[in-house]
């Protein structure tokens, strides 16, 4: 499940003087994922300063959040994660712009790093973004400023998860956002850490292509499959394609790409792989690709445990008559057997 961490709403305040002593994970209803000097402006989140009581003169950035409302309610969500063998991973705010102002930029920053914090108490291994626009300039300075940008948060989410979260960049379905299939593909090959996401209908919309096939969207798989180290992470609901671009997702059943060539795949290779309902209709959805999958699965056991071909009937052989004694007459199945001659000797008078 990919918990969706779409609105953010951060507080910045001083530490009240009940608080001053206690670490910000024990404050109660209060989700703390920073604390800084007492100067007003949020910080980059630190681990350290998390785990230490707090002093007077600091200041903390708390988030309002519909999911958990402090660090009791994260861990209870991962308790209850582990105890019902649900893998979660986080996806962070959807608006992202690092070419905008400093403003724009450094809340974009923070946010991908406040859903480091939010993944890491719930366990989950992975923070979903996309990068956001290109810059004003060339393309390969967007992309290459870019690249630095996703390094510097990969190695900070690092430092601070010790390792147990990971940055995953995934694809737009619009040419004017950083995201083609060559430019996530490169940024995994580029950054070690990186986690490339086969977002199909984004790479649909904007290859215009409908993935009809197996054999069309294989090479597609394979190339995330191998960038990744052997694991695969996707996301796929139905999409419309408009002008150049996306136009929106919808339930599978009325977007232009089909569910059923990827569970094919799925189904007769031994892939790692965790697939994310991304339809308006998550929950319906995600039990319908489960469905489609399932139904691979079967037809794939029934082709490799199908019972040998019989060979074809014969027709029954004749069972060979007797041989006659010599100067015998063949006889028709219609003549009937001779009786036994009777005896015509008289009686003795």
């Amino acid at each position: 499940m990919e918990v969706q961490f779409i609105k953010v709403n951060p507080l910045t305040r001083v530490v009240l003087d009940e608080e001053v002593g206690k670490s910000p994970r024990e404050i109660p209803l209060q989700l703390i994922v920073s604390v800084g000097e007492k100067d007003g402006q949020p910080v980059a989140p630190g681990r350290a300063a998390l785990d230490t009581p707090l002093r007077r003169r600091d200041s903390v950035t708390s988030l309002t959040w519909s999911l958990a409302k402090d660090a009791a309610d994260l861990a209870q969500t991962r308790a209850l994660a582990r105890a019902l063998d649900v893998d979660l991973t986080l996806h962070a705010p959807y608006y992202v712009d690092f070419f905008g102002s400093q403003e724009a930029r450094a809340r974009s920053l923070r946010q991908i790093q406040w859903s480091t914090v939010l993944a890491h108490g719930l366990g989950a291994p992975l923070t979903v973004t996309h990068l956001g626009f290109y810059g004003g300039g060339p393309r390969a300075d967007s992309v290459q400023d870019l690249t630095n940008i996703a390094a510097d948060l990969s190695a900070w989410m690092k430092e601070f998860s010790h390792g147990a979260v990971r940055l995953a960049v995934e694809p737009s379905g619009h040419p004017d956002v950083f995201g083609s299939r060559e430019e996530v593909l490169e940024l995994a090959h580029r950054v070690k850490g990186i986690v490339p996401v086969l977002n199909l209908p984004h790479l649909a919309a904007r290859e215009r292509t409908n993935f009809e096939d197996a054999a069309q969207l294989l090479p597609v798989v394979e190339e995330f499959v191998r960038a990744s180290g052997g694991e695969l992470y996707l996301n796929f609901s139905g999409v419309e394609f408009y002008g150049p671009g996306e136009f929106r997702l919808t339930p599978i059943k009325r977007g232009h790409v089909r569910f059923d060539p990827l569970a094919e795949i799925l189904a007769d290779r031994d892939y790692n792989v965790t697939v994310i309902s991304s339809s308006p209709l998550l929950e319906h959805d995600a039990m319908y690709m489960k469905l489609l999958y399932e139904r691979a699965l079967g037809r794939r056991w029934a082709k490799r445990h199908a019972p040998p071909a019989k060979a074809e009937a014969k027709a029954p052989a004749k069972p060979s008559r007797p041989s006659r004694p010599a100067g015998a007459k063949a006889r028709s199945a219609s003549t009937p057997s001779p009786r036994p001659a009777r005896s015509h000797a008289r009686r003795a008078r």
